[in-house]
Order: C-alpha cells, then sequence, then structure tokens
C-alpha cells in the first residue's frame, strides 16, 4: 500500500503553502533547497513542515490539499493547533 500525504509548510513570510506528495521526507528536501526555482516557496525559505495526514488512496489526498488551499489562514492555523472544534465556524462567512 502507497501512501500519500498533504503538508503544510510554513514559510518564512508567514504564509502557509500547502502540497500533496508520495514521498514526503524527500519533497522536504526539495522545498529547503529550493530545487524549483519558480514553486511558491523558493523566495520564502527557510520552510518549516507544520502539519502532514497520511492518506491511502491518492485521489482522496489531492482532493484534501485542494480544499485546504481554499481556507483561510485563521483555519489552517486551526487545523495546525488540532483545534478542530474551530474548523465549522472558521468555514462560516462573515457579513459586516
Amino acid at each position: 500500500m502507497k501512501l500519500s500525504y498533504v503538508y503544510i509548510l510554513k514559510c518564512s513570510d508567514n504564509t502557509y503553502y500547502t502540497g500533496v506528495t508520495s514521498n514526503l521526507n524527500e519533497r522536504l528536501i526539495e522545498h529547503k533547497d529550493g530545487k524549483y526555482h519558480e514553486s511558491y516557496t523558493y523566495k520564502r525559505r527557510p520552510v518549516k513542515l507544520e502539519f502532514y495526514a497520511e492518506f491511502t488512496n491518492i485521489n482522496i489526498a489531492i482532493s484534501t490539499e485542494k480544499q485546504i488551499k481554499k481556507w483561510s489562514k485563521s483555519k489552517k492555523l486551526a487545523l495546525i493547533n488540532n483545534e478542530f472544534e474551530k474548523l465549522t465556524n472558521l468555514a462560516k462567512k462573515r457579513f459586516d
């Protein structure tokens, strides 16, 4: 059974990058070394792994990555901090 990973990196400019990979250790090295000059994280190094989740189905991993990429920073922080009870309220739209 091959695992896939969804991960969140904290960048040096305090933004968050979400990605998916089948080899988490190798992908982290690529981010940290700046292997891809056009990538989001290249100019935002150093990066730090803040969160990851394992999946046995790559399609679910990709779907989860796409979902998390749309989340607000506060919702990503709740996930990173294991504050799962906050996720529902952070998903609600605010009307001022």
